[in-house]
């Protein structure tokens, strides 16, 4: 998964010309940059979708060993189709901010919704009186209607957005109400199915190709590529949320953190990878802030991936007696030592340790054999 996000909410720019040339680089590299992972991504896509025909086509090895590599390849098909659509995203939001061309890659025609779900109009309320002249003879000349797909538990329903178009008998000024936001510009799903979508993947572990396979059995036809389109843009779209939960949990005193194996399907093997979590909670002290926690995952259990999510941090932390949080404690770090705060979970007697610069004067556990 790409993590990405704008720079900035502020929009306003220095008067310096050098910095802001030197901005409008950085913006430019890395749209480039985004563009040529998405393009990479396509033509590996490609790749698999021909690899995964070919093996429905050949008869080799057992039923369950064709069907267990053919379930991998759709995982990795389906991350991947994720990746291009986020990176895509992160492209196009560069180049809105720069005015060069952008890449676009060319997307299947769009299916009409099916005729056979219901429609719920939602009709938005329109001005009594003209905006333009301030005259109330207002008369309805049209309507523009948009259909979102959306998703209510075992009941499927396309939402009508309704806005219609008034014109002014006084001045013949035509007047509107807005177009609606949607989480996905242009796009079809509606917020709780791309919800359902992103639980089913991340929550239930529910892969694309099974959801795809689920929503077809009643009816509904959502093709893989179709669903990585909508999680790609989601988590694209999502990362200002993701930012502001890890700088809120990073900003705390005092954090907690763990890791833990998650399996991850690959060629001929499952391999095993590591999500790190780390928490702020500070209501055992009365504290005022919420509590929170942020995820981050690594296909290994190197050192190297804590010190990088813990870059900025300068606090105490409790975590387990785990050799890859052993490097944030060394004086020598930069930005200076996390200070340890040893956890006692599991100790039936608790000796004191040797204190050492960088860490609080905490006992060290002492396990029975």
């Amino acid at each position: 998964m790409i993590l990405w996000s704008a720079m900035g909410a502020d929009d306003s720019l220095p008067d310096d010309v050098t910095t802001l040339q030197a901005m409008l680089r950085a913006e430019r590299a890395a749209r480039l940059a985004a563009e040529a992972e998405a393009q990479a991504g396509t033509l590996l896509i490609e790749k698999l979708k021909l690899t995964i025909k070919k093996l429905r086509h050949e008869q080799f090895g057992q039923s369950s060993e064709r069907g267990a590599l053919l379930d991998q390849l759709e995982l990795q098909l389906a991350d991947l189709e994720e990746n291009v659509v986020q990176a895509e995203t992160a492209a196009q939001m560069a180049t809105e901010k720069i005015a060069v061309p952008s890449f676009e890659r060319r997307k299947p025609a769009r299916r009409p919704l099916p005729e056979y779900l219901p429609r719920e109009r939602i009709i938005y309320p329109v001005p009594a009186i003209c905006p333009c002249c301030g005259d109330s003879r207002l008369r309805k000349i049209g309507e523009d209607l948009t259909e979102t797909l959306e998703l209510v538990p075992r009941r499927w329903k396309v939402i009508q957005h309704v806005r219609e178009k008034l014109v002014c008998r006084a001045c013949e000024a035509i007047t509107q109400p807005p177009a609606p936001s949607h989480p996905i510009a242009r796009g079809r799903a509606g917020p709780k199915l791309l919800a359902h979508v992103l639980f089913a993947k991340y929550g239930l572990h529910l892969p694309l190709h099974r959801q795809s396979d689920v929503y077809q059995r009643e009816g509904i036809d959502l093709d893989v590529s179709t669903l990585a389109d909508w999680v790609g843009t989601s988590a694209a779209t999502l990362m200002p949320l993701v930012d502001a939960i890890r700088n809120h949990v990073f900003a705390a005193e005092r954090i907690h953190a763990d890791d833990t194996t998650v399996p991850v399907l690959a060629k001929g093997k499952t391999r095993t990878g590591r999500l790190w979590t780390y928490v702020r909670d500070d209501r055992p002290f009365a504290g005022p802030d919420p509590p929170a926690a942020v995820f981050f995952y690594s296909p290994d259990r190197g050192g190297d991936h804590p010190e990088q999510h813990l870059a900025r941090y300068a606090g105490l932390m409790q975590a387990d007696a785990d050799a890859g949080f052993g490097r944030l404690y060394e004086a020598n770090r930069k930005g200076g030592p996390i200070i340890e705060a040893a956890c006692r979970v599991g100790g039936d007697v608790a000796i004191p340790a040797p204190h050492r610069p960088g860490r609080a004067d905490f006992p060290h556990p002492v396990l029975h054999a």
